[in-house]
């Protein structure tokens, strides 16, 4: 079939000055409409109608043919029937055919994506209607003015999914067999609308349109990757689930390795968009298939191969808390754990922590003379299982006047009991961490992302390794306000015993490294890791 894509592009746009050849998301904006006609399966000819030089000439290096609109269809009052009837004869003049459908394609749509188009003409041509109007379908509780009364457009009161459909057009597309195309008219025999996906409705008429559609034309498909188990801990996952929390703007997906249950579990519960593999290949795929712009790798000790893999795949590889050979490789290396800073485009140390919200918002509270509560909390799953250890200190008589919170994650496999034990508490998967905090005096953690969380609320700490590799991370000790003893399993309860009642008898020592982890800037980190990841 002879198919004639017609965009109407006019000059002197009063509402958005050169609003059709503006730069949106760095392309002028009929370069979008054209775009999809030229890419169309079943488009033969693609030409812009404008009274403009500026107009005609971008259209040109676009791909477009112009035709040029005489003066009296290019003032305010002409409407569009005229102006795409002119059109399409002159181009039946010009190629000495006849076309079967002409479609109108306002350039004023920037989101409508070559995929619907096509699936909307391959419908028209196989049906038997004359009309084709791309819709959106937005039921509402309406009203309506009959003299002077307000009276409603509905007979009965529904939630909007069970109301009747009501279809607003939209400027995306409109169809029309050649036949119906007068002077006069596009429109007539047998019309219906073509709904349209709402998120590709938009039609810029004011600023703000403008402002939503390059947002969205901005918006960056990203892959977050990362496992959690008991041996490496959860927080991998959670610091994942933040990043999502704070690209919303964007298409995030994370992606994880089936086979761990802990971390995949809580990727469930955050509800998440999230894909489960079980090797490299398949992670490899999916990328392969989903077109993907930016991958944030959040799982230690890359290799030279799997970066490079990744990077034939994507545009942007960025790995977290990453000591491996495959950084070398890495467009950027953010480690908010170390302070290395001799791996190549790192960005290393406390300026990159990425807090959760709840710490964002969260003010620390006053400071307490007395030692009264004491929160535990080694991670999500506590490898070397410390939360034992504090555990059986905390049920000793001397302590009796202090309450203890103990803080079990997902992977814990820690069992206690608070039988005979008033001032003894234990929470599993607790999810509002920093309501308990706020509630200590001092805590006992290892040596991970926690450290950060603590510090942010200015809660004297006492720390211990999981293992060899977290002893690396470097936040953690005295002139941050942090007791640091070293590897947990190397540290006999004795002394882990006496430095608690060394900070229990001397506050101002507890006040002093209250104050010392409060100096630290910690709430602007995560905005400092999304600049890295999207610039």
């Amino acid at each position: 079939m002879n198919i004639l894509a017609i965009i109407p592009a006019r000059g002197g746009s009063k509402g958005i000055p050169r609003k059709n050849i503006r730069l949106m998301n760095g392309k002028p904006l009929i370069y979008y409409s054209i775009n999809n006609a030229l890419n169309s399966k079943y488009i033969t000819d693609v030409i812009v109608s404008t009274d403009d030089e500026e107009i005609k000439h971008i259209s040109e290096i676009c791909g477009a043919q112009v035709v040029k609109r005489p003066k009296e269809l290019a003032n305010d009052q002409a409407t569009l029937d005229p102006v795409i009837y002119h059109a399409t004869i002159t181009m039946e003049d010009i190629k000495k055919k006849k076309y079967d459908i002409v479609i109108t394609l306002q350039p004023t749509s920037p989101l409508l994506t070559v995929s619907t188009l096509d699936s909307a003409l391959e419908k028209f041509i196989n049906s038997e209607y004359d009309c084709f109007i791309s819709a959106i379908n937005t039921p509402h509780l309406s009203w309506k003015k009959e003299g002077e009364q307000i009276v409603p457009n509905y007979k009965q009161r529904l939630n909007r999914q069970q109301l009747p459909p009501c279809y607003f057009e939209t400027g995306a597309f409109f169809f029309s067999r050649r036949k119906i195309v007068s002077e006069n008219s596009r429109i007539g025999g047998k019309i219906t609308v073509y709904e349209i996906p709402e998120h590709e409705a938009i039609d810029i008429d004011t600023v703000n349109d403008w402002i939503i559609c390059e947002s969205i034309l901005k918006k960056k498909k990203i892959v977050l990757r990362c496992d959690g188990y008991k041996e490496i801990g959860m927080g991998h996952i959670y610091h994942c689930i933040t990043l999502a929390h704070n690209l919303i703007e964007h298409d995030v997906t994370i992606v994880t390795n089936k086979k761990y249950i802990e971390g995949l579990e809580k990727i469930k519960s955050s509800n998440l968009k999230y894909v489960e593999i079980e090797k490299d290949e398949d992670f490899y795929n999916y990328l392969k298939l989903n077109r993907v712009d930016i991958v944030v790798n959040d799982c230690l000790d890359t290799t030279e191969e799997y970066i490079k893999n990744l990077k034939m795949l994507v545009e942007k590889v960025i790995t977290i808390e990453d000591l491996g050979p495959g950084t070398k490789y890495a467009d950027v290396v953010i480690n908010a754990l170390y302070d290395d800073n001799s791996i190549k485009n790192s960005y290393m140390g406390e300026k990159y922590v990425c807090l959760r919200e709840e710490f964002i918002l969260s003010k620390p509270k006053e400071f307490s003379e007395e030692l009264k509560n004491v929160i535990v909390l080694f991670g999500g799953t506590d490898p070397a299982n410390l939360t034992e250890k504090i555990y059986m200190i905390a049920k000793k008589e001397k302590y009796k006047n202090i309450n203890f919170i103990f803080i079990c994650g997902i992977g814990s496999s820690f069992i206690g009991t608070t039988e005979n034990s008033e001032n003894i508490t234990i929470l599993k998967n607790v999810v509002n961490l920093s309501e308990y905090m706020l509630q200590a005096d001092m805590a006992f953690t290892s040596q991970g992302r926690t450290v950060y969380e603590l510090a942010s609320l200015g809660v004297p700490s006492i720390v211990m390794s999981q293992n060899k590799r977290e002893m690396l991370h470097t936040f953690a000790h005295m002139n941050n306000g942090f007791v640091n003893l070293g590897l947990g399993e190397e540290i006999n309860n004795e002394t882990i015993e006496n430095t608690f009642d060394w900070l229990i008898n001397t506050p101002y020592i507890r006040k002093e490294m209250r104050e010392l982890m409060l100096k630290h800037d910690l709430k602007n980190g995560i905005k400092n890791e999304i600049n890295l990841i999207l610039k």
